[in-house]
């Protein structure tokens, strides 16, 4: 959860990878009450269904009230936290590894995928096939220690860069959601990303970047190995997946994970429909939300829904838009209800 790079990949092949961060600090929430707990959204459908489903399952005596025990928010990554166009981000750090590695690999020049990417072939590498980025992710993501992994994506981001925004993958999150985030958990909600990406590629960037801790990341992952080296324990990580966390694994994987069901959850696209499905069939008070990518000035346009443009990164489809009118879903317009979308470049 691919423009001309974006359309080989989709979101299950990336998954065998896992995504990364370090810099933005979440958006504190206002000390008054009277403050707008979220400046950077526009007035609207959007803002209030929030504020709605925020106050009424606080409120003490409120029909909907929920302990704070049981208020879980839950967020998608790519695409609804963070731009994941024209790649997601995690695929760029693929890339930008097999650069890195092929010194060691002189036989890659004249071996595909390897001598596309190498040669940098943009139409090529448009059309990789799922097989294609599996053998990428396959070389790049395993044969290494977890701390091992964690080390190279930390060095990778401050050096990250999208190839159309032109700034690093930590810049490009959206500061409406870190106000979400920041507003929730001011109302005593823990909130959890629950990404089809790799839950150790976005551990070492979650507390800095959004304001959550590493054991609140739900995302795909690798099988690990524990095993000794130099005489000390580790975790090698293989090159076979453990649980891809998209689609109905969305739903497994809260289940698996956090053990509640959510009273609020966010996506952007229809790996992320039975995360919304799940969510708001519990009783009570509940809300799904989808980011709708119609903002080709600020960020991008993309759909397919609604006539926008097609795509297979982070694809909305036209079924999930008339899904979500069915069952009452929050459509979110970045065009409309956004104010600003990016923070200011340092």
């Amino acid at each position: 959860m691919l423009n001309p790079i974006r359309r080989g990949i989709n979101r299950r092949s990336l998954m065998a990878a896992l995504v990364v961060i370090a810099g933005l600090a979440a958006m504190p929430f206002p000390a008054s009450a009277q403050q707008d707990p979220l400046p950077s959204w526009n007035d609207g459908a959007a803002k209030q269904a929030i504020i709605r489903l925020v106050t009424a399952t606080t409120t003490k005596d409120s029909t909907d009230f929920v302990e704070p025990a049981d208020r879980i928010a839950v967020f998608d990554q790519d695409g609804t936290i963070w731009a994941e166009h024209p790649l997601y981000s995690q695929a760029l750090f693929a890339l930008d590894r097999i650069a890195t590695m092929a010194p060691q690999h002189p036989e890659w020049k004249d071996t595909e995928p390897f001598q596309s990417v190498l040669a940098n072939d943009s139409a090529a590498i448009s059309k990789f096939s799922e097989k294609d980025w599996l053998e990428i992710v396959t070389v790049t993501h395993s044969g290494m220690s977890t701390a091992e992994f964690e080390t190279l994506v930390k060095d990778w981001l401050p050096r990250s860069s999208n190839p159309i925004l032109k700034r690093p993958v930590t810049d490009l999150v959206y500061v409406p959601m870190l106000e979400v985030m920041s507003y929730l958990r001011a109302n005593d909600f823990r909130t959890y990303i629950v990404t089809g990406g790799g839950q150790e590629f976005v551990r070492p960037y979650a507390n800095a970047v959004y304001g959550i801790p590493r054991e609140q990341i739900v995302g795909s992952s690798t099988v690990t190995n524990y095993e000794y080296k130099d005489g000390k324990p580790v975790l090698m990580r293989e090159p076979k997946m453990f649980f891809v966390d998209d689609g109905v694994g969305k739903a497994v994987g809260i289940n698996m994970f956090i053990g509640k069901r959510p009273l609020i959850a966010f996506g952007n696209s229809d790996g992320d429909r039975q995360m919304l499905e799940w969510t708001t069939a519990g009783d009570g008070a509940r809300l799904g939300l989808l980011v709708l990518h119609d903002d080709a000035v600020r960020e991008f346009a993309y759909g397919p829904a609604n006539g926008l443009p097609d795509t297979k990164v982070g694809a909305f489809s036209q079924s999930l838009m008339d899904e979500a009118a069915s069952r009452k879903w929050t459509v979110i317009s970045m065009k409309n209800d956004w104010a600003r979308i990016f923070a200011e470049p340092k």
